[in-house]
């Protein structure tokens, strides 16, 4: 079979599948295409480009690893919802490979969450203020049981992210939990008493106060306070 145009392209083009990619994007792009759209077969993908079905599959299964697109057995690939699970595994590869240290994080973490516990309590409703102090209660409630407290705990900053109705501060907030997996028991455990740890949800009970009060200036203070004294149980268990 006659090769086709794309498939004459120059490998510095980037590639077939690459250029499929872009095609594809770019159809997402022009038609408005919403999650849970669906986009054209493979086969009129392929007869559109000029490239095999190969082809056009592989470029489905990348964009599908990268959460862009949804493609199930026996029905036609869709538009994707944004999902934070790339995002924590890019995260969670860069700390691994020392590209990036848990401290530089935790210091975009602390920016990110000060303004996100400052627009939720400009933001929140009564749902949204119960779900958090809720939370906040809970780690109380379990305190005996340290891994029931960290899953309150990373609920509880993910649902501030929400409440501040800023769809991209709540991807970036929940694409923490990985890291935050791996580092919370190190922190908790590094606390020289209970006492500390108390001290610790009652930071979280501080926020959560403030957010139900709708005080912006309350909640950033308290969160920061958080975040300064949990870093400063990292840095004391040697986490840099």
């Amino acid at each position: 079979m006659e090769a086709s145009v794309i498939e004459r392209e120059d490998a510095a083009a980037g590639g077939l599948t690459e250029q499929v990619i872009t095609a594809v994007t770019a159809h997402i792009h022009a038609n408005h295409l919403a999650p849970g759209d669906q986009l054209p077969s493979e086969a009129a993908l392929a007869s559109q480009l000029g490239v095999s079905r190969t082809v056009v599959r592989e470029a489905f299964g990348s964009m599908a690893a990268l959460r862009l697109i949804d493609v199930g057995n026996g029905r036609r690939a869709r538009v994707s919802a944004i999902d934070r699970s790339v995002l924590a595994l890019v995260l969670d590869h860069a700390v691994h490979t020392d590209q990036i240290s848990v401290q530089q994080i935790l210091d975009v973490r602390r920016t990110i969450e000060l303004r996100t516990a400052t627009l939720a309590a400009l933001r929140r409703d009564s749902a949204d203020a119960a779900a958090i102090s809720s939370l906040a209660a809970a780690m109380r409630a379990d305190f005996a049981d340290a891994r029931l407290v960290m899953e309150h705990d990373i609920a509880f900053h993910e649902t501030i992210a929400r409440t501040s109705k800023n769809p991209m501060f709540a991807l970036v907030v929940g694409s923490f939990h990985v890291v935050t997996r791996q580092t919370w028991p190190v922190g908790w455990n590094s606390r020289a008493s209970d006492a500390e740890r108390w001290h610790m949800i009652e930071c979280h009970e501080a926020i959560a106060a403030a957010i139900a009060a709708g005080e912006p200036r309350a909640a950033e203070a308290a969160m920061a306070a958080h975040f300064d004294f949990s870093v400063k149980a990292l840095l004391a268990a040697g986490i840099t």
